[in-house]
This record gives structure tokens, sequence and C-alpha cells, in this order.
């Protein structure tokens, strides 16, 4: 099942993504509220019945009315909380070598994450920027989960359970903000506070199945070989997997929940894929021809973003007309 958070004539509902239309939920059964958190808190009741009404449409046993007017919103408009992981080896290890350091140990002892603007979600549609953005704008192809149930000290091993399904995430990033703060060992706030996109639907974790594969050697839950790739104006500049994940969902999910909750409608994202962002391509690109040009992110780009089975997640980067710079107003 695909569900979706719409909005039309400026009010929130949820509905189902079936075979290019959105069908409303509530209306189709009163007991399912109509936006996507209470009903993630309603639990596997109101899920099963979710899924009864996508089957009954998908036979042709329901006769049910298609929205024509609306704007699709991000499945989670507004989650409970946003985290996001470092799941990808490839990616790291890419980043460090660019970078001249060696590959950092602690990578492989644990899985890490962090807590980023929960406020700052959005869907397709435009992505608006500032001037500091533009310095250096980039995107980051990801995978994320939504959680589906409360829980607290969630072993690894069941940690699947507590998955309401999967969807894109790009992590948009400005590097001269990220890079300037993290200086101060805090980790990045406003390189990472102003968008943070998922979309275009939430898939639920059975229609995934067929792709299911063993997680990586010594890891722990369940893991797909979902094919994830990112177009920037019509060109393609990354190519991974979603099996590539070293740490799985589950994992990460344990790390989350131990000595704290985690909510129905949590976002947790998985970290970036290998080639999944112009930070690690263009040191990768200065590292193999001294003549390499890099590229960032501007004004007008379109941001296309694909994986398996989650559908394609598509932005376009809008500048703000404004002046105002937190780069200019540093203290000397």
């Amino acid at each position: 099942m695909k569900l979706v958070s719409y909005k039309t004539e400026g009010q929130e509902h949820l509905g189902v993504f079936i075979n290019g239309h959105i069908f409303n939920l509530h209306s189709l059964n009163k007991a399912i509220p109509d936006n996507i958190i209470a009903f993630l808190q309603g639990g596997d009741e109101l899920m099963d019945r979710a899924k009864q009404i996508d089957a009954d449409i998908k036979d042709g046993k329901l006769d049910a009315k298609e929205e024509i007017f609306f704007e699709l919103l991000a499945p989670v408009p507004n989650p409970t909380s946003c985290r996001d992981g470092y799941a990808f080896r490839q990616h790291v290890a890419a980043a460090r070598r660019n970078r001249g350091v060696p590959m950092i140990p602690e990578f492989d002892q644990y899985p890490i994450f962090y807590f980023t603007n929960h406020n700052a979600v959005q869907g397709p549609g435009e992505i608006e920027c500032m001037p500091d953005h533009f310095v250096k704008l980039d995107f980051e192809l990801e995978v994320a989960v939504v959680i589906g149930k409360k829980g607290r000290n969630i072993k690894a091993a069941e940690a699947d359970e507590y998955i309401a399904g999967y969807m894109i995430m790009n992590d948009m990033s400005a590097r001269t903000l990220q890079m300037e703060e993290m200086l101060l060992n805090l980790g990045p706030a406003k390189g990472k506070d102003f968008s943070t996109v998922i979309g275009p639907w939430l898939v639920t974790p059975d229609e995934l199945e067929q792709f299911k594969v063993p997680a990586k050697e010594g890891h722990v839950g369940n893991s797909y070989d979902l094919k994830m790739k990112c177009w920037v104006n019509g060109q393609q500049v990354s190519d991974g997997s979603v099996a590539d994940m070293d740490w799985t969902f589950a994992e990460i999910i344990e790390r989350c929940a131990y000595g704290a909750d985690i909510l129905p409608g949590d976002v947790i994202g998985s970290g970036t894929v290998g080639t999944g962002c112009f930070l690690e391509l263009n040191g990768t690109g200065k590292l193999n021809d001294g003549n390499y040009k890099e590229q960032w992110l501007q004004d007008g780009d379109v941001v296309e973003m694909e994986i398996t089975g989650l559908g394609v997640l598509s932005n376009t980067i809008k500048a703000v007309e404004t002046e105002f710079s937190l780069l200019k107003n540093k203290k000397v």
C-alpha cells in the first residue's frame, strides 16, 4: 500500500495512491482519521482497514471516487521528530578518502544518527533557498522510514516491526554553513535545517517483500535491493542500492530507542548512499582529474530521485529574493 498526504482547499488529507490516482481513506471509512499521524497512532487495526480498502479498490470491489485537484505533500507533513543516520560505509569511506584522512574505525562499531529540523520537512515541489545556502548547495540521496508504533529499549531483532513504511529522502545541505559550524563540534545546524524532502508516498513493508535480501554479514534486520538513482537537470549523477546499507534500519532504531521513546510519525533517514551527493562526487572528481570543475545546485535546478518501489521524488531549487546573509555577518 502507498499512503499519501495531500491538500485540497487548504485542508490536509490522507489517501492511498493506486495506479496514478489518489483515493481519500476517511471518506471510505469514517473510522480512519484524515491525517497520517492520527492514523499511525491507531495502530494495526487502522492499518489493516486501510489495506483492505486498498485491496478492494484494486480488485474492483469498491467504487471509490478519485481526487482531481490536489497538492501532494510530504507523506508525513508534520513528523513528531526527524533523525538522520550514517549507514552507508561507501559514502563515508569515499568522503574521508577525498579529504585525505583515514576511514574512521568507529563507523564499524555502532550506528549513529543526529536530529534534524522536523519543522523543515517538505514534499515534492519547490525548495526555497537563502543566499548562504547557495554557497555550495547540495542534495543527499537517502531512503527513510516512518515509525508506526510507540516503543522503547527495542532490540534490533524486533525493530523492523516498528516500521510503518519506506520513502525517498533528500537531505538538502548548505555545505559552507555546515563545514563552518562543525568546526565547533556540535554537528550540523544551519547547514541542514532549511529543507528535508521526503516522498512522494509512504510504501508499507509488505510491498517490498520481493526485493528482500540478507543484511550485511554480522548485521541484523531487513534489507532490500532497491536501486537508488538521482538526476540533476536530467543528467544522472548517483547510482546505488538500499542493500548497500551497512547498518540496517533495525540496528539504527535499536540505538534511537535506547532509553528513549520512538513514536508514531518519527522519521529516520539512512544517511547518504555512495555517490549520493555533490560533496562526495566533487571530491572524487578532483582526486582523479586535476581539471575537474566542482558542481553545486543552482537556482532553477531540478533534482529527481528514484528508488525502486518507492517512486520518484522531484524538486526544483528556488532562490529567495533577499540579500540577508549570515556568512557576511561573521565577526572578524
